[in-house]
């Protein structure tokens, strides 16, 4: 079976529905049903994850209304961005902080409202159309991935064809379910900025959950879990921006042994954006990673005596080759972000300049929250070109045998 990964965060994931738009209009793929049978979603990777899913009939139709989705994006949309609204979220953290010893504290449970989000997703997004998939062969199942704020454990809520695979380990825990807008809302919860979901379960009763990146150490584990054999995965980090940035840290420090300028200490906002990139950006790289040198192994045992092959078969979990395609940006995103910063609504620009001013390629924490059509369509061009470019690799990746 073939598997759809997606684990971005905040706003970066208007770049996922951008690449995802250009696959739906691939020849081999037009006006057709999605070609993923698993999908696993976090963070924003599960809102476009579960959009797929809802139209896995018409995967042209249906990614182009997720990319127009993100291409209309407002502020508003996401989190409660009125002056009023921001002024009582900060008054109640400053009345926390200051006299929470004295008056009892807890007030505040996140930076920003983002009750909207529930309401757009609500109108835009046909939670039933995963159950007619499944019915109609479209879809095999979805799981989306949320962290408990009670036992910290990472949740994969999965909707499925009866007899789906599941599984109950030390820190990873999976529920069947009939996915609802809360499950989506609860994985996208970006932990601090927004406030935990409530979701009602049989087998656990009331949890509060947050962003499903958090714990979600093996992005790749839930689609491999549920049976895929090759995956295609969106990335949202610029490989050659990361490496730039790395060689600059390195010569940064020969610099300073020399009693040349070394790197300026990071704001508050930086070490925030650095926070983020370690929940949305490095667990990817680092099961990827760990995929290949899996596959390695695997190749590497079938050369092995028949003793060797008679061990594999006896374990509990066997292990199979999994084929991977991770696609990611040709452009760094906190760049762009930068570019479109005046955009962000000013009330919330003017407490993020209160933390500090980044250098561009370490302006993460703005292209997480910068919910805005003009950065949003830029992320969506960027995703449409890259997936262009390699468009006749990527058909021949996702219709292969």
């Amino acid at each position: 079976m073939l598997g759809l990964v997606l684990t971005a965060g905040g706003a970066r994931g208007a770049y996922q529905a951008g690449v995802l738009k250009r696959l739906g209009e691939a020849r081999a793929l037009r006006n057709r049903p999605s070609p993923f049978a698993v999908i696993a979603g976090a963070s924003a990777g599960a809102i476009n994850g579960t959009m797929v899913a809802a139209t896995s009939a018409d995967f042209t139709a249906g990614t182009r209304h997720l990319a127009k989705l993100w291409a209309d994006l407002t502020p508003g949309q996401v989190f409660r961005s009125d002056l009023m609204s921001l002024g009582l979220g900060g008054a109640n953290l400053v009345r926390d902080l200051s006299l929470g010893g004295l008056i009892g504290g807890g007030h505040v449970r996140s930076l920003l409202d983002a009750r909207p989000l529930r309401a757009l997703l609500a109108q835009h997004m046909p939670m039933t159309g995963i159950g007619e998939a499944i019915r109609a062969g479209h879809l095999y199942a979805i799981g989306l991935s949320a962290t408990s704020y009670h036992s910290g454990k990472s949740f994969t809520f999965i909707q499925g064809r009866k007899g789906h695979p599941m599984w109950l380990k030390s820190r990873r825990v999976a529920l069947a379910v009939e996915l609802a807008h809360e499950h989506v809302c609860a994985s996208a919860a970006i932990p601090i900025v927004f406030a935990p979901v409530r979701v009602n379960s049989p087998e656990v009763g009331e949890c509060w959950f947050g962003d499903g990146g958090m714990r979600l150490v093996t992005p790749f584990s839930p689609a491999i879990r549920l049976g895929a054999r090759r995956i295609f995965a969106v990335g949202i980090r610029c490989q050659s921006s990361a490496d730039a940035l790395s060689r600059a840290e390195l010569r940064g420090e020969e610099e300073g042994l020399a009693g040349r300028e070394s790197i300026a200490e990071p704001p508050l906002a930086q070490i925030c954006g650095v926070f983020l990139n370690a929940i949305f950006l490095d667990h990817l790289d680092t099961d990827l990673d760990h995929l290949v040198r899996m596959n390695e192994l695997i190749a590497a045992g079938h050369h092995s005596n028949g003793n060797g092959r008679k061990r594999r078969a006896a374990t509990s979990e066997p292990m199979r080759r999994i084929e991977p395609f991770v696609l990611n940006p040709s452009a760094d995103l906190a760049i762009v972000a930068a570019a479109f910063a005046h955009k962000m609504p000013r009330a919330v620009r003017y407490v993020m300049d209160g933390l500090g001013t980044p250098n561009a390629q370490s302006a993460d924490l703005m292209s997480y929250l910068l919910f805005d059509s003009s950065y949003t369509r830029a992320l969506i061009d960027i995703g449409y070109q890259d997936a262009s470019a390699r468009v006749d690799e990527l058909e021949a990746f996702l219709l292969a045998a």
